[in-house]
């Protein structure tokens, strides 16, 4: 019997690598920066084309590679960063396993030109697909110039799952973000098409915050410093007032090195209980000094992700540093006192052994009003006889267990006798048999059973249809909004925006640019203006065109359309009138395929009549 386990080719385990390591263009840009800032380089650029599906160009001036290091340097597991396993320990260095290079090497064209610091002549490397096809001496400038073209070329399937230009920007950008913010003191430059997106100098870390984030960075954050045996903090946190509820910035780093931790994270936000409102964040760039031997980063090929030692006590340093920070500067809540509908304060009793009058006040009373006319009052007496019999009648319906409408006629919502939901008994001369239960579903009979419908998906697929009908025909009109709204965004979202414009626009949008990544929103599609915020409205079509994997091109306006329409759709809870619910149910089932949202989900439901039955056997 011959053996089956066998030792697979370098090139196939380097492409297993890679679908853990390079999982987008933003990967390659990932390992490449950290790469040059582990070289020492204090100028790094970065230039794309195509979002870099076509090409990613790392330039940076650092210390350089021999033409031995070049070539050993895209093989797996080679490494100058450790030599032992006890060196994970104690890692000073962003990348360590020598997986990066073998991995972009598998699966894109790569051409390198480096040379050592020192050095008068350097090397040139081409390698295709993990096949190295020549070596040369060259002459270029000190440190390293990688040129990765055509990601995925050798890889359809992967390639095919690669999103759009702009989301794959939009991407990198958020990569960007990351390294820049705490590598401040290296000059960046990033280019896409040409184009400069960035171009940072090297800074103070708070500079860099307001470079990368915008200007007004400066006045809503507060710094915190605080420095203990186990850990060492740094940074800035934001205002309490200045707290968001989506494009929060929270950033934290460990040792220089990007991280997520949520149990940390909820350290942070422990100290602004009671400070922002609970659908709301606070804004956070801190940076942790630990000693290498108690943390582990070796957990996920992205490194994101870091094990403390001490996790218990530095979530109480956390908590205490944020809190002492917001204190010191005394960003504490005013009070303010809202007498809106507050209950009338008493009339002032200087004996309090002596019961006050309730005496009635009229507040139409004007002591200007000096005509001696009459003034008619305010309200007609009240039926105390009509009112108390009706009391009776209630009470004794309660007791009765009756308390059911009669047949045929309407329980109206908001009236005396209104439950939760509005209810038509069935008879034979009425037609409008319709009950909303719990503000979501609509209920009706039909021949087969009962009808439930769910109120706000039918009229996403109103709506969606609507709209996908309107673009066909270019017939979408715009509503001007009384006042402008300004939406704020993130770096990455901001070049999302500007692309999808066009799209937005022949959807009925009118956005101008404020400069930044503000923009103002002049005009909503008409019929939306009363039903939804116009900033949630285009950020939720943001999220949906950053998180989708289609197209941008080909689905841009279907997504459009759906977010929408979710946006617009009556909410779950909202009261429906009878009218109401006959328009949604109707126009629903006018409807080409009315079972089913744009997005797969059900609409209608029909329990048939033996259902019903049965539950009455």
């Amino acid at each position: 019997m011959s053996d089956v386990i066998k030792l697979l080719p370098d090139a196939v385990a380097n492409q297993i690598a890679a679908g853990e390591v390079i999982q987008r263009p933003a990967s390659v840009i990932k390992e490449l920066v950290e790469n040059a800032i582990d070289a020492h380089a204090t100028n790094v650029q970065i230039v794309l084309k195509d979002a870099g599906r076509t090409l990613i160009q790392i330039i940076d001036n650092g210390v350089g590679m021999t033409d031995t290091d070049a070539r050993l340097a895209f093989e797996r597991h080679s490494t100058s960063k450790i030599r032992s396993a006890n060196d994970l320990f104690t890692l000073h260095t962003m990348g360590f396993r020598g997986e990066a290079l073998a991995s972009i090497a598998a699966i894109a064209q790569v051409e390198l030109r480096t040379r050592k610091r020192g050095s008068s002549l350097g090397t040139k490397l081409i390698i295709n697909g993990s096949v190295c096809e020549g070596q040369e001496p060259d002459m270029c400038p000190e440190g390293a110039n990688f040129m990765i073209k055509n990601i995925f070329f050798n890889v359809p399937a992967r390639r095919k799952f690669l999103k759009s230009n702009q989301v794959e920007l939009s991407n990198i950008i958020k990569e960007f973000e990351k390294l820049a913010l705490i590598n401040h003191t290296v000059d960046f430059t990033l280019m896409n098409n040409g184009a400069v997106l960035y171009k940072l100098n090297g800074e103070s870390f708070l500079s860099r915050i307001s470079n990368l984030m915008g200007k007004s960075m400066d006045s809503q954050l507060i710094p915190i410093s605080v420095d203990t045996t186990i850990v060492r903090l740094t940074g800035y946190i934001g205002k309490p007032a200045n707290a968001r509820k989506r494009n929060y910035l929270q950033f934290m780093f460990a040792n220089d090195r990007y991280m997520r931790h949520p149990y940390f994270h909820k350290a942070i936000l422990a100290a602004y209980n009671q400070l922002i409102p609970d659908d709301e964040q606070p804004n956070y760039f801190i940076k942790f000094d630990v000693d290498p031997e108690s943390i582990d980063v070796n957990i996920h090929p992205t490194k994101t992700e870091i094990k403390f030692e001490n996790e218990q006590a530095i979530w109480q340093i956390i908590a205490a540093g944020v809190k002492e920070a917001l204190g010191r500067f005394s960003e504490v809540p005013s009070i303010e006192f809202d007498n809106e509908g507050s209950p009338e304060m008493p009339a002032y009793n200087p004996n309090p052994n002596i019961s006050m009058p309730d005496v009635p006040v009229d507040r139409n009373y004007n002591p200007f009003n000096q005509g001696g006319q009459t003034r008619a009052p305010r309200a007609t007496a009240v039926n105390w006889e009509e009112l108390y019999k009706n009391f009776e009648q209630k009470k004794q319906r309660a007791v009765d267990g009756g308390d059911a409408p009669v047949a045929g006629s309407p329980v109206l919502n908001g009236g005396d006798d209104a439950p939760e939901s509005n209810v038509f008994v069935d008879d034979d001369t009425q037609h409008s048999r319709y009950m909303q239960l719990k503000g979501r579903y609509i209920l009706s009979p039909s021949k087969s059973g009962l009808m439930i419908v769910d109120q706000h998906r039918a009229h996403v697929r109103i709506l969606f249809d609507r709209y996908i009908a309107q673009m066909t025909e270019n017939s979408i009109s715009s509503q001007t909004v009384m006042f402008p709204e300004v939406l704020h965004l993130s770096n990455s979202q901001n070049a999302l925006l500007t692309e999808m414009v066009p799209e937005l626009e022949m959807m009925g949008f009118s956005l101008a640019s404020l400069g930044g990544c503000d923009w103002s929103i002049n005009s909503v599609p008409s019929g939306i203006e009363q039903m939804a915020h116009p900033c949630e409205i285009v950020q939720q079509v943001i999220d949906s065109v950053e998180n989708g994997s289609e197209s941008l091109k080909n689905k841009l306006y279907e997504r459009i359309a759906l977010s929408v329409s979710r946006s617009a759709a009556i909410p779950y809870g909202r009261q429906l009138s009878q009218d109401d619910m006959e328009k949604i149910v109707s126009d629903l089932l006018s409807l080409v395929n009315p079972n089913y949202t744009p997005d797969g989900k059900t609409i209608i439901k029909i329990i048939g009549l033996e259902q019903i039955a049965r539950h009455f056997m």
